[in-house]
């Protein structure tokens, strides 16, 4: 650095917080989980969409670009899960790891949070959803390849677009479409029950590729594929009107304009039941391409079940008797 110069303020900071707890209760229907729980809050990925991003926002920080420079991680993730699942009142039940930012982000390739998370899963036979869009969830293979077996895993990939341009502009820092693509691939060819997540589709920019995408994911392994409309609640709104008027000038209008469609008028509807599905002709389309998609290409397939009993017996071994 040179006399003078100011330090770099814009490198990611990684700060260790210190919780209590580490699962979190469910309350929205739209999820259709009871539990959730996220190693990291922040995300060096980018995506200008994230509706996590207002999260940030409960620990002083910005949404913007705090949220992907300022990385909370939690250390002790792991120990707090075990202490959980050894609790004699816990009842095997579907905990979805991350449901806020990606579990698999750059930093858990160094600090490995969330393969201990699952080597504690797979200790313990308990249920686990993982959603991520990134490549490195191929680092654990091998302890996804034992829960599988065991069918106590269920994998969401998130692929937003099949093209790379369109990856690049809302996902910046993610792995690419090829990487996603040949990572539902790998997964799917070692028994791992893989959905795909089209999350979110904004109208104007990805809709049009429903049928392609399904498609794709149907021909590469995936059992099942869903989707969310784009909802941009709180701080969001304004994040994402200031760069789709510079990413897109020529038809920023007509995205947010058809946005707003979805959802009453607005950028956001926050009400259960309406916020990820939308509302309106322009969402109505969107549903019924995505059912048609689903029909066409992923009719006879879905998601197996979990074997919840599993954890109950090992953690009740005289229910092994019967």
């Amino acid at each position: 650095m040179k006399e003078g110069e100011n330090p770099d303020n814009n490198r990611t900071q990684y700060i260790e917080i210190f919780p209590k707890t580490i699962l979190n209760k469910v309350k929205s229907i739209d999820i259709g989980m009871p539990y959730s729980m996220n190693p990291y809050q922040g995300c060096e990925h980018g995506c200008i969409y994230c509706y996590a991003r207002n999260t940030h926002e409960y620990w002083g920080y910005s949404a913007g670009l705090d949220f992907e420079r300022k990385i909370l991680y939690k250390k002790n993730a792991a120990e707090l899960l075990e202490q959980k699942l050894k609790s004699n009142n816990w009842e095997a039940q579907n905990i979805m790891l991350s449901g806020n930012t990606d579990c698999y982000q750059p930093l858990e390739k160094k600090l490995e949070l969330t393969r201990k998370i699952l080597q504690v899963f797979l200790k313990y036979q308990h249920p686990v959803s993982i959603i991520t869009k990134n490549a490195l969830i191929l680092r654990d293979l091998d302890i996804l390849t034992e829960l599988s077996k065991l069918n106590l895993l269920h994998v969401s990939i998130s692929i937003t677009s099949l093209q790379e341009e369109t990856r690049r502009v809302l996902e910046p820092r993610t792995a690419s479409i090829p990487k996603r693509l040949k990572t539902l691939e790998i997964l799917a060819s070692n028994g791992i029950p893989v959905n795909v997540m089209m999350a979110p589709i904004i109208p104007a920019i990805n809709s049009h590729e429903i049928f392609n995408l399904v498609k794709k994911v149907s021909e590469l392994g995936a059992v099942s594929a869903a989707y969310t409309m784009v909802r941009l609640n709180g701080a969001i709104g304004k994040l994402f009107r200031d760069w789709v008027l510079k990413t897109f000038p020529d038809r920023a209008k007509k995205i947010l304009h058809q946005i707003e469609a979805c959802h009453g008028g607005q950028l956001n509807d926050s009400r259960f039941g309406k916020r990820m599905r939308g509302d309106g002709q322009i969402a109505d389309q969107v549903a019924m391409q995505f059912r048609l998609a689903r029909k066409k290409y992923l009719a006879d397939t879905s998601l197996p079940p979990f074997d919840y009993t599993l954890y109950q017996k090992l953690k009740n071994p005289q229910l092994k008797l019967f």
